[in-house]
């Protein structure tokens, strides 16, 4: 069989661009277009000369993974999982541009029989007989038509008068409450309608599910609004709802609708169950609707195909003035796509893909139920195949042996965003499964697991649901332990006040927030801010540099407290009381060590004056003790030499702890500074095992250590007076930190601080010294004896 040179070309150049733009690897001669290419590069003229194929297409690739360099290989972006039929999509779009050339009478052709086989298909697949097919790139835009197409019906005078006739008797356009977000002003501000004309149905709120749209009272208002002389135009209902995935009671609604001549039309993922052997009820109803939009690409795993309005209507007129057929046969080739890939899977490959989606559900909802913590919302556990699951606090109470219950004011805001990290864990630790969470009015936050829109893209298999289920073994203890600490941590910080505020932070999904309060007498607001925002940026340091399975931030990027140190989840193992006393010791010795390193100038200032006094009264107590005659330059040379004297000045030391002169006679007789205390009694900071995690309680497990420290548990006092060297906690990290001296009460001060206290003690001595030397510069060798 021949075929045509330039559709070979077409498929080697689209393999060749899939080549290079799905491998990694770069080719070798690539290198120099990458340098060019790269992020740093700006936009720059257009070049003359021009560039080839693969030059182009090694720059889109470089823009594609541009960001990619610098992550961490577990965080990049999966790409989808495009398979051979994902091909044959992307060579719809290249032949599409290549059969728009042909001449017009060919293209007729050609587009016609594509648009008809690919509307016969879908229509037999999906059940809806001697329906009409509009493709569309929005998939709201098949609705919009829709509804242009039902106005132009029952206002016989719309096409000559526009939107004049439609205020003899406003149009009314029902949606249900659990439908998708902004579609109905979306269809007003297309149509031109006021939101007069959109009128939201509530759910069930006493029988059936909370997400199915409530017939009875929908029956109600069409009523009200036939009184006011209204025109119910159109209902749009759902085969599963955006959220949770329940089907409305669609007979009862096409009963409904053909009671009152209005225009039933229905969307959700569960049309595409219409394609299998065994169809529910509910979702058969939908082949009676008038149209309904399906999005085969996201069940297909069909990369850039649109999405499909199938309809019935007898007028093609009325049909091309709504915009759902068009006279122009380039606009017929969107369908192209669609067409190639479905005769690549044929039949039966198509109802295997959507079986294998809807057994992926089925699959892991009853692993769900063996889990006590988690509560799962589906309207068929027989058929659903939409799966939704959440953290419940119910279920977690009785298999805890607690409750929750009051752990917090807004409990309900804790549990949704427990279940927000749960839903972001899941899809980070598995990747592949798809998960997404949804928002839903009464359930709050969940976790869903749809495969009829992930599965084929991301290549979702069997194996996949174990590894969810394997992480939620895994995370489901971390949230409850969490949730049981947020009591403890919340008073151990009030015990704590004024030192640590404890911030409500309702939406954190953590153990909670505190902020350290540094002491503000005599600061100003914008002082005592900046001291504040200083000392909790370093805390959160240091707190970040422990050895601990621990994750401390600074919170939420968009959060509104400043200043704050968020915790994140716990093990039941943590000790709180411990964890919360180390983030107020930390706290304290930095506020200290600012504070001291910021008096140290004025110290310094006031303990050079007070050395200057006492220098010159050496000087004058010398001159006493020697006499007048040692001072002349000749005299007192020779009665040195033949009478040395033995002077009683003793030299001095600055110390800059106590802001005093103190004398060198100790630190030479002891030949060690005074008051400094030895290394083992200034390792006052709790010892772990090698090994061991911090903030662990002893006991926990079988594999932890002791937590406490060897000399007891820790007295009230000795909380308040002594602090927790990060450093010996992890050496590398930290400074050392200030301590209190229990002997002289001043304080200890860190090692850099002591150098500078020996470097101007060592001073002091040296201008002590060269004042007993003698007046021809011969030193006195017997002063010291």
């Amino acid at each position: 069989m021949m075929v045509n040179s330039t559709f070979a070309q077409v498929g080697k150049n689209l393999s060749e661009a899939m080549r290079i733009l799905g491998d990694g690897q770069i080719e070798a001669e690539a290198g120099p277009v990458k340098w060019r290419f790269n992020r740093t590069s700006i936009p720059g003229p257009l070049q003359g000369d021009g560039q080839d194929v693969s030059t182009i297409l090694h720059l889109v690739h470089n823009l594609i993974h541009d960001d990619e360099e610098e992550e961490d290989m577990s965080s990049q972006h999966r790409m989808q999982h495009v398979g051979e039929q994902g091909h044959m999509a992307l060579l719809g779009h290249s032949l599409a541009a290549y059969i728009s050339v042909l001449d017009r009478e060919r293209l007729r052709k050609l587009t016609t029989r594509i648009l008809s086989d690919t509307t016969l298909w879908l229509c037999r697949l999906f059940r809806y007989e001697n329906g009409s097919a509009y493709f569309h790139e929005d998939d709201r835009d098949g609705l919009v038509k829709v509804c242009r197409l039902v106005i132009n019906a029952r206002y016989d005078d719309y096409a000559s008068e526009g939107y004049s006739v439609l205020s003899s008797r406003q149009p009314v356009i029902y949606q249900s409450a659990s439908g998708r977000p902004g579609l109905g002003q979306h269809l007003c501000s297309q149509l031109g309608l006021p939101l007069s004309s959109l009128c939201t149905v509530p759910c069930n709120t006493i029988f059936g599910s909370q997400h199915q749209m409530d017939v009875a009272l929908l029956d109600k208002l069409i009523k009200e609004d036939i009184e006011a002389r209204k025109l119910p135009l159109l209902l749009v209902a759902y085969a599963g709802t955006p959220g949770a995935g329940h089907t409305d009671k669609l007979a009862r609604l096409k009963d409904l609708c053909d009671e009152y001549s209005m225009w039933l039309h229905v969307e959700g993922v569960n049309l595409a169950t219409l394609a299998l052997g065994q169809v529910t009820s509910s979702i058969m109803a939908a082949s009676r609707s008038d149209s309904m939009t399906l999005t085969p690409g996201q069940w297909l795993g069909l990369p850039a195909v649109t999405a499909v309005t199938l309809y019935r209507h007898e007028d093609p007129a009325l049909s091309l003035a709504a915009g759902l057929t068009s006279s122009q046969p380039v606009a017929r080739l969107r369908a192209l796509p669609l067409w190639l890939s479905l005769q690549y899977l044929g039949h039966s490959g198509i109802v295997q893909k959507i079986r294998h989606s809807t057994a992926l559900a089925q699959q892991l909802l009853p692993k769900l139920k063996t889990l006590a913590s988690i509560k799962t919302l589906v309207e068929d556990e027989l058929s659903s195949p939409v799966v939704l699951f959440r953290f419940s606090k119910e279920t977690s109470s009785a298999s805890s042996g607690g409750s929750v219950e009051g752990h917090c004011p807004g409990e309900k805001k804790v549990l949704d965003a427990f279940n927000r990290w749960l839903g972001e864990q899941l899809l980070q630790l598995v990747p592949t499964s798809g998960v997404d969470v949804v928002e839903l009015d009464d359930e709050g936050a969940c976790v869903r697991f749809s495969p009829l829109l992930t599965a084929e893209v991301l290549g979702t298999q069997e194996e996949n649901t174990n590894d969810i289920m394997e992480k939620l073994s895994e995370l489901v203890p971390v949230i409850c332990s969490t949730m049981c600490l947020r009591q403890d941590f919340r008073e151990e910080s009030y015990r704590h006040a004024p030192s640590l505020s404890y911030i409500q932070q309702l939406s954190w999904p953590g153990l909670g927030a505190v902020r350290y309060e540094p002491r503000a007498e005599g600061l100003d607001e914008s002082r005592r801010k900046q001291e504040q925002q200083k000392i909790n940026t370093e805390l959160l340091k240091k707190l970040q540099d422990l050895e601990t399975d621990i994750i401390f931030s600074t919170g939420p990027e968009f959060g509104t407290e400043e200043d704050c140190i968020f915790v994140g989840m716990v093990t039941e193992d943590i000790d709180v009381s411990e964890l919360v006393d180390t983030m107020a010791s930390l706290g304290r010795d930095i506020e200290e060590s600012g504070r001291l390193l910021d008096n140290m100038t004025e110290v310094v200032r006031k303990g050079i004056l007070e050395a200057e006094l006492q220098l010159q009264k050496a000087n004058e107590e010398k001159l006493m003790e020697e006499g007048v005659l040692r001072q002349l330059p000749v005299v007192g040379s020779v009665l040195n030499w033949f009478s040395p004297f033995q002077s009683s000045i003793k030299g001095r030391t600055f110390n800059l702890a106590a802001g005093s002169l103190d004398s060198t006679e100790t630190t030479y007789s002891t030949k060690a500074q005074p008051g400094s205390p030895s290394p083992q009694e200034s390792s006052t900071s709790l010892r772990k095992q090698p090994g061991q995690r911090l903030f662990r309680r002893s006991g926990a497990g079988s594999d932890s250590f002791s937590e406490t420290s060897s000399t007891g548990p820790a007295e009230e006092t000795t909380r308040d007076t002594s602090a927790i060297p990060s450093g010996s906690i992890n050496p590398p990290a930290s400074p050392p930190v200030v301590e209190e001296d229990p002997h002289t009460g001043g304080v200890d001060i860190p090692g850099y601080i002591q150098e500078t206290s020996v470097q101007v003690h060592t001073q002091l001595e040296d201008d002590l010294a060269s004042e007993e030397r003698a007046p021809d510069g011969q030193e006195v060798e017997q002063s010291g004896k």
